[in-house]
This record gives structure tokens, C-alpha cells and sequence, in this order.
């Protein structure tokens, strides 16, 4: 399967939650898109635009479960989070509600959100070690209070890799009056994803993580009710050129200047390619490697496990928290040593190693990671 990705034979990747990797097919139409445009610009952006994103998004809309008329394209989910949360009626006296799992650049922008709306934002402290979803959706709807206005949390987390009981949460919260807002980064061709079933307020996540499109390719999924309410990040020309009765949600946000489409137009590529290799089998096998590697990993001395408990509270990624005294430079030292490529960071004043594998990856893959760990991880730990 690695031969089908661009991926350097030198190094053992084992962190496609960062940025995902684009396999050869993708990549190709990708840059036959960017080669067509180049032909006759001005046919492309000014004939062409609206009916090739109409197109593009209409196979995004199917794959995810929703209509088309409730979506458009991103160039991420922190641009999605931003245009919802910077676009809601808060006031002093609102309260946020998020989940302590949630990812670092989201919180800060939430922190900005309150600050400047005079809103309070609340923490629901998810409790570690884990033995089961349930304890995730209690913690966030015990700390629901008649001031919440907002909820916020992940599907699937960055940090933890924790898979959030996101239908169970949202159903329990249906008619409260709160805007429910989910940061699907990690969500889409990791796990079964139908939107609509879900119904949330809004739904943001990428592309080019899990179902493997190019770089900066995201969705934005807001319920039409909602819509009217959003603000897009860039004011331009949007709702000014088409016919009358076009989607003022999809305008503002996909009609934003100049811009190159061409990795949104490729997501159909993406698509076609997980269609042609059966990746929700290959995505099971992968759930399978993660956790056999995550259950290695726990074996070495001092590292500890977050969730002994339910299988399903993980898929293609899993975080297992590292000795106190791990080298501070261990991720350096797996690369400059070993050539793995995975993350080690802090979170909540505890640092964490997390692995992420993908139809790339092979047994060998996770045996260099657990060797490296063997030497690197201090024998005696603290």
C-alpha cells in the first residue's frame, strides 16, 4: 500500500493525524486540475467556478450524509470553528461550554471569542483513565447550566484521540436552545460519518487528514436555520453575482476572490480513491494495528494507559501518556535516531506520545516504534 503514496522509504511515519498524506491518484488529478486552470484562467475561475465547486461539493455532500445546500469548502476546521463562533450572538453572562480535550488553537480562539463578547467560557473535565464513553458524555452535560449557549467539542480528539459519543451528547441536548458546534477534523474516513443523522448546528472537518484529499481542503456544515446567522471569514463579492434565490451561505463562502479550487476539486478523486481500496476495511484493519500497538506501548515501564477500558473510545489513533521523566527532546531523538515521524507533546500538564497509522503502515512499522521506545524510555520511572 505504500507504494501508492509519496511517502520517503527512510522514515517510519507513523503521525497521519497531523496532516494526513495524499496518495499518487489524488495528487495527480490535484495537479491536472491546477494545469487546467493554468490553460485559460479566466474560463476556469469565471465560467467554470461555480458549476465544478457545485459539482465537488455535491460528491462531498453524499460521502458525508447531508445536503449539498448545507455545506461549503474551507481551507480547514479552524476556519470553520472561527466563522461559526465568531458569528453568534454571545453577551455577558453566556457561558461556552468545551471539553478539556480540545485542541490547543480552538481553545485559544475560544478564550479570544469570550474576551471579546463578554461571554465565560466553561471547561468539562473529561476524567482520566477512562472506562467507558458514557463517563465522556456525562462530564459535558453535567456542566450544562440555563446559561450555556454553546457547546463545543471534538469527534474525535487531537490530543487523546478520544472518539466522542457525538449522537448521544447532541440527542440529549436537542430542544435546550443551545448552538451545538463539533470540530470533526479528525472524523471523516476515520469513522462512519452520516451528518444528518447526527444534526448538529454545525459540523466542521477536513479533508485532508483521514480521506486523504490535498492540503487545506475542509467542510463547513451549518443547519439552514442557522445559516443566516454566519459571517464568512473574507467579505468580497459573494451574493452579489448570481441569480436571485441562490444559497446566500454557499455565496459568501465559496465566492471569496481569487483563490485556487483545485483542492477542493479533487476531493471527488479522494473519494473514488477509498471507494476503489475498500478503506473502510482497511481503516478496521488499522483500528486493529492501533490498538495492539497502543496495548506495546503500555507494556514499557512507566508509560500509562488513558483508556483501559472500551475499544471503541479509539480508532486510528491512540495517546498513551509517557514516564515524567522522558527525555524532554524524545520526539527529536525518535527522528535524529530512529527516522520515526510522531508526535510528542504536552497536554494538561502531562506529555503524551501518539501513534496514528494508515493503510501505509505495516507491523514493521510499529516494531522500529517499540524498540526506540525500549531504549529511549528511562528504565527507572517517576
Amino acid at each position: 500500500m505504500k507504494s501508492l503514496f509519496f511517502l520517503r522509504d527512510d522514515v517510519t511515519f507513523l503521525n497521519h493525524g497531523s496532516f494526513g498524506a495524499s496518495p499518487l491518484p489524488v495528487m495527480r488529478e490535484y495537479q491536472r486540475i491546477q494545469i487546467e486552470l493554468e490553460k485559460q484562467p479566466v474560463e476556469f475561475m469565471d465560467r467554470r467556478h461555480d458549476a465544478m465547486l457545485s459539482d465537488a461539493r455535491n460528491c462531498l455532500a453524499n460521502y458525508l450524509g447531508c445536503q449539498a445546500e448545507d455545506l461549503v469548502y474551507v481551507p480547514n476546521t479552524t476556519t470553520g470553528v472561527n466563522a461559526v463562533a465568531r458569528s453568534l450572538p454571545l453577551k455577558p453572562g453566556d457561558e461556552v461550554l468545551i471539553s478539556d480535550q480540545e485542541y490547543g488553537a480552538l481553545e485559544k480562539m475560544w478564550n479570544f471569542v469570550c474576551q471579546t463578547t463578554g461571554a465565560k467560557l466553561v471547561k468539562a473535565v473529561i476524567p482520566f483513565p477512562l472506562s467507558s464513553s458514557e463517563e465522556i458524555k456525562n462530564a459535558i452535560l453535567n456542566a450544562v447550566t440555563p446559561k450555556t449557549k454553546v457547546v463545543f467539542f471534538s469527534h474525535i480528539s487531537s490530543a487523546t484521540a478520544l472518539v466522542f459519543p457525538v449522537k448521544e451528547i447532541l440527542d440529549a441536548l436537542r430542544g435546550s436552545g443551545v448552538y451545538t458546534i463539533i470540530d470533526g477534523a479528525h472524523a471523516p474516513a476515520q469513522i462512519p460519518l452520516n451528518i444528518a443523522e447526527l444534526d448538529p448546528g454545525f459540523y466542521t472537518g477536513n479533508c485532508h487528514k483521514w480521506m486523504m484529499a490535498p492540503k487545506g481542503t475542509a467542510f463547513l456544515y451549518a443547519r439552514e436555520e442557522f445559516q443566516h446567522l454566519l459571517v464568512p471569514p473574507v467579505i468580497s463579492w459573494g451574493n452579489t453575482h448570481r441569480p436571485e434565490g441562490y444559497s446566500y451561505f454557499i455565496d459568501e463562502f465559496e465566492y471569496q476572490g481569487t483563490r485556487d479550487i483545485s483542492n477542493f476539486l479533487a476531493v471527488p478523486a479522494a473519494i473514488k480513491f477509498m471507494d476503489f481500496h475498500n478503506w473502510s476495511k482497511v481503516s478496521d484493519d488499522c483500528s486493529v494495528k492501533v490498538l495492539a500497538a497502543k496495548k506495546r506501548m503500555e507494556a514499557i515501564p512507566g508509560m500509562t494507559s488513558l483508556y483501559p477500558g472500551e475499544t471503541t473510545l479509539i480508532r486510528q489513533m491512540a495517546s498513551v501518556k509517557l514516564p515524567a521523566n522522558t527525555p524532554a527532546d524524545l520526539k527529536a531523538q525518535l527522528y535524529d535516531q530512529f527516522k520515526i515521524e510522531i508526535p510528542v507533546f504536552p497536554h494538561n500538564g502531562e506529555r503524551f506520545i501518539r501513534i496514528s497509522l494508515n493503510g501505509y503502515n505495516s507491523d514493521r512499522d510499529v516494531d522500529i516504534l517499540i524498540g526506540a521506545l525500549e531504549k529511549l524510555i528511562p528504565k527507572e520511572t517517576k
